[in-house]
């Protein structure tokens, strides 16, 4: 095809969740996209902390979120270093160094649960780290002890940083207070650095809550519409609230947490504050939603 799109058959397929160029796309959307060729693709997970995904095959250019230590991917090509994939946890599609992955099925048993926490070589804080993992990333445990956890391809974690798969947060709010006075990084979903809907996104996940990437995508799909009054009076812990590109969430009827590039950083404030600042940038609050429960558990 020479205008370099792919042509859409009876639908309007989002590109940042959806796998397909001009020359391929995934099986699953033969019909739906027209492309040169489709591939059911090949499962991978993340063998690196964290790692940027991008939308080309570009280090230079900035990335729009990470994919974690042992999060799944689906690989639908291969070439010059690099892998176009699809997110197992959000459905993401971009580019990453094809050095970063391993083929086949991870099957996790344990998440990190603190901030971060180190994957050492031996189970002795004294041994070298081989790396740093951030809150939410995936661990194949094959033994331990109360102490460290062994994992499947090697390495150990402290035990009290992690927790099974199945087990969650009571509350997403407090994971995202836990975040205060991090870096903000665009496109970020870990303490390094992270995003507002970065930060949505990771404190739900720790609550088993599944959550889209962006802000639009989360104004969408996440909860029920509370109407916004001029006081804001009326919200609650919990509520998210939305501008256009951006997203807070409610610690209680005032005060807000959010990753923001204002301060540069993950703040807490009131939201009459924020807000009567952001008009200047983002226009006025768009939207609060509220979620049925602040956990899954």
């Amino acid at each position: 095809m020479t205008s370099g799109i792919p042509k859409r058959i009876g639908c309007d397929l989002d590109p940042r969740r959806n796998a397909f160029r001009p020359d391929l796309a995934a099986l699953a959307l033969e019909g739906l996209v027209e492309a040169e060729r489709y591939v059911a693709g090949e499962p991978a997970f993340v063998a690196r902390a964290a790692v940027p995904l991008r939308r080309a095959p570009d280090p230079s250019r900035g990335f729009e979120t990470e994919a974690l230590f042992g999060e799944g991917v689906t690989i639908f090509d291969e070439a010059g270093g690099w892998s176009w994939v699809q997110l197992s946890r959000d459905g993401y599609v971009g580019y990453v160094p094809s050095e970063v992955l391993r083929r086949g099925v991870l099957q996790p048993t344990h998440r990190v649960q603190t901030l971060g926490t180190f994957l050492y070589a031996a189970p002795d804080i004294k041994s070298s780290p081989l790396m740093h993992l951030s809150m939410n990333a995936l661990l194949p445990v094959r033994g331990g002890d109360e102490h460290f956890l062994e994992l499947a391809a090697g390495g150990f974690v402290y035990a009290r940083h992690a927790t099974s798969v199945n087990r969650y947060a009571r509350d997403f709010v407090a994971i995202a207070e836990r975040f205060l006075g991090m870096p903000y990084l665009w496109g970020g979903r870990t303490h390094i650095g992270v995003d507002c809907s970065g930060l949505v996104q990771t404190a739900l996940a720790a609550a088993g809550i599944a959550a889209p990437r962006d802000t639009d995508m989360q104004l969408a799909e996440l909860g029920e519409s509370v109407p916004v009054r001029a006081d804001f009076d009326g919200l609650a812990r919990g509520d998210l609230v939305f501008w256009k590109g951006h997203v807070g969430i409610m610690i209680d009827g005032v005060l807000m947490v959010h990753a923001n590039g204002h301060h540069m950083l993950v703040a807490i404030e009131p939201l009459p504050e924020a807000a009567e600042r952001m008009r200047k940038a983002a226009g006025d609050v768009i939207a609060v939603k509220r979620l049925p429960k602040l956990s899954a558990a």
